[in-house]
Formats: structure tokens, C-alpha cells, sequence
């Protein structure tokens, strides 16, 4: 049996731009998607702690270093500049893996810059 399991958690990135009007629907400064092992296009869950909003996008990859958290398109209009999110990726595994399987826990700090893993 396969089962879905929590594979990655980003907690307390900063949206820091919104674009109505772009393509894709999130997007991440690649140091953080190369942290939380997430590839471009990857379907994540976005959780908005300011407004309770839940949605699922996927990932574009930004620029390195540059602590880019974008919501972009539609996704764009559920939440604000400022807002903190909390950001999840997951994988099926077997029962096997599961017995083997580490999430990765990345936490930012205020400039969407890697605080603890």
C-alpha cells in the first residue's frame, strides 16, 4: 500500500509580491525550494495564517537568495503582502519508506532567509 505523508514543511515565509496577472501560482526563492527538496511545477498546499485561507498551487522557482514569496495569479487574491504563510509538499511512500522517512522542517525568518531546519 502507498500512502501520502507529509514530505516537506516551509513555516512562516513572508509573501512579499503579488501578481494577478502572471502565470503559475506561487513563487519561491530557490534556496528554500532546494531546502524543503521541492522541483519546479511540484503541487504544494498553502496555508495563510493571517486569513485561515487553505488552496493548493504548484511552484515556480525564484531567483536564489532573493527571499521571493509570490502569490501569483488567481492565488493572488488570497492573501495580502506581509501575510505568513506555511507551505507543504507531500509524497507517496510505502510502507517500507515510511518506516525510514524524515520530513524536512524548514523555518524562515522575517526576510524569507533559512532560520532552522
Amino acid at each position: 500500500m502507498m500512502r501520502i505523508m507529509l514530505k516537506s514543511k516551509v513555516t512562516y515565509p513572508t509573501v512579499v509580491e503579488l501578481e494577478l496577472y502572471y502565470k503559475g501560482s506561487i513563487t519561491i526563492d530557490q534556496r528554500l525550494m532546494e531546502a524543503a527538496d521541492l522541483y519546479e511545477g511540484e503541487r504544494v498546499d498553502v496555508l495563510n495564517l493571517n486569513n485561515g485561507v487553505r488552496f493548493q498551487t504548484y511552484v515556480i522557482t525564484g531567483k536564489k537568495d532573493s527571499g521571493i514569496i509570490a502569490l501569483n495569479g488567481p492565488a493572488a487574491r488570497l492573501g495580502c503582502k506581509g501575510d505568513k504563510l506555511i507551505i507543504l509538499s507531500y509524497a507517496y511512500y510505502s510502507e517500507e519508506e515510511i518506516k525510514k522517512l524524515t520530513a524536512k522542517f524548514i523555518e524562515v525568518n522575517n526576510e524569507n532567509k533559512i532560520k532552522n531546519t
